[in-house]
């Protein structure tokens, strides 16, 4: 399936394919200020219609995920990273996803604050 999302203004746009069927939802520090709830995809399976220099990038801890937001409207609708196989990942904020019934999706519980 293919979903479409945006920050709040539209500046920061993306499409993302797979089958989503859960999203972690992270105790840690930034993630539960934010409320995210993130669907992890092989980067291959996520377009950016931004360029990366439209968005502003804010990394904490080990720095090993690039949490993207918008320097407009400051919504925080995607990440990228590296998953432990080594392999570029996108992580997508599923609130800024369009017709996404959130109250429908299993959430997996991720301890962020033990690692």
């Amino acid at each position: 399936m293919n979903y479409h999302g945006s920050c709040h203004c539209g500046r920061i746009a993306f499409d993302v394919q797979g089958e989503l069927t859960q999203a972690m939802e992270c105790n840690c520090s930034h993630c539960s200020r934010k409320g995210f709830l993130l669907w992890f995809v092989p980067r291959e399976q996520f377009t950016l219609h931004t360029p990366e220099s439209d968005m502003s990038v804010y990394t904490f801890n080990k720095h090993v995920i690039q949490h993207h937001f918008c320097p407009t409207c400051g919504c925080a609708p995607l990440c990228f990273g590296t998953g432990p196989d080594g392999k570029a990942m996108a992580a997508v904020n599923v609130r800024c996803l369009e017709n996404v019934d959130i109250a429908n999706l299993k959430r997996v519980q991720f301890d962020g604050r033990s690692h």
